[in-house]
């Protein structure tokens, strides 16, 4: 991923000297003393609190902060909103692109992940949640259990690289950050939809794959807001990409606010990949999100909350020149 800087936040200091980030953050060294939290999200919180001076030092300069984590255990789901919330006040554009526990982790990682989601969304501009029991809807018996991890963390990666790369790569049709800004900020829960196909027909089939989504069960009809890039290699043609926007605006609600980017890269020839951001949806969206039925009482409650938000934040149909400057400094990815 171009044009973002790559930080790791534990407060376990042997799985900091595994990551493959360049910017490690040992968090709660004092509380934990190196170790783990032991699943324990209140002392990820205390543990982020206990560094918030370094977090917010090493988010110093950013557009764009991604908070990604797995919500369930004691760091991701009590350090992630500490995070987000200081890049919030610090008036980042904050995105945050979690999974939710499967089901047969237990009852207890399940709602420690709920209320972890609950803080997080408080503090973030758009949240991408993805369930890993849908990875046992598109996932073959023969699918081992290592690989449909690293699936949800593909998931994951090309989700980010697809915002990045509209922001970050020049391409074909570039898109400014202020206008991901508008589509972005204060918009609550969001979709995330990739696609990729080599086939003959590959621009329609990597868009309808990135617009239903098989990871949300969901589909992008009733987005208000939607960012959508288009990557292909040098075989790429207008056709293609008018095909792929045809399907994308086709579905999305016809007053929807729509950014698209495309851009050519050579390691995609014979090859086109689609990433969708969808924004903006109403609360009974957030339902289809999880799948423990108390879970999606609790998410009730923070569609309420999200609701009295809106009123004060409307979704920014049109982005003011004020959002953005002549040379954007890096954006800061955060794990």
């Amino acid at each position: 991923i171009q044009g973002v800087d790559f930080y790791a936040i534990n407060t376990d200091s042997q799985a900091l000297l595994q990551s493959a980030a360049e910017n490690p953050i040992q968090i709660g060294e004092l509380l934990t003393r190196g170790l783990g939290t032991g699943g324990n999200p209140l002392l990820g919180e205390q543990a982020a609190e206990e560094s918030k001076e370094a977090i917010a030092d090493a988010l110093k300069g950013s557009d764009l902060v991604f908070i990604t984590a797995g919500m369930g255990g004691g760091t991701g789901s009590g350090a992630a909103p500490v995070v987000a919330q200081i890049s919030k006040e610090a008036g980042y554009l904050t995105v945050g692109v979690v999974t939710y526990p499967f089901s047969f982790e237990g009852r207890k990682r399940s709602l420690q992940a709920v209320e972890a989601l609950e803080k997080l969304q408080k503090n973030v501009d758009t949240l991408i949640v993805i369930p890993n029991d849908r990875l046992l809807d598109i996932a073959d018996e023969q699918t081992a259990l290592q690989d449909a991890f690293l699936l949800a963390d593909d998931v994951l990666r090309q989700g980010v690289q697809g915002i990045s790369d509209i922001i970050t790569i020049p391409g074909l049709v570039n898109v400014d950050f202020a206008d991901v800004k508008a589509v972005m900020k204060d918009s609550g829960t969001a979709m995330l939809g990739v696609g990729a196909s080599s086939g003959k027909n590959r621009a329609e089939e990597a868009a309808e794959q990135a617009t239903l989504a098989p990871l949300l069960g969901s589909s992008i009809q009733s987005a208000t807001g939607v960012v959508y890039n288009i990557t292909g290699g040098k075989d790429i043609t207008l056709q293609e990409v008018n095909r792929v926007s045809q399907v994308v605006t086709s579905l999305a609600d016809p007053s929807a606010n729509i950014i698209f980017g495309a851009v050519v890269d050579e390691r995609f020839n014979g090859e086109i990949h689609v990433t969708i951001i969808a924004t903006g949806f109403s609360q009974s969206f957030q339902k289809t999100l999880l799948t423990d039925p108390k879970a999606a009482k609790l998410l009730d409650k923070m569609a309420a909350g999200n609701q009295e938000t809106s009123k004060e934040n409307p979704l920014p149909l049109k982005a003011t020149a004020a959002a953005t400057s002549g040379t954007a400094s890096p954006r800061k990815l955060f794990f």
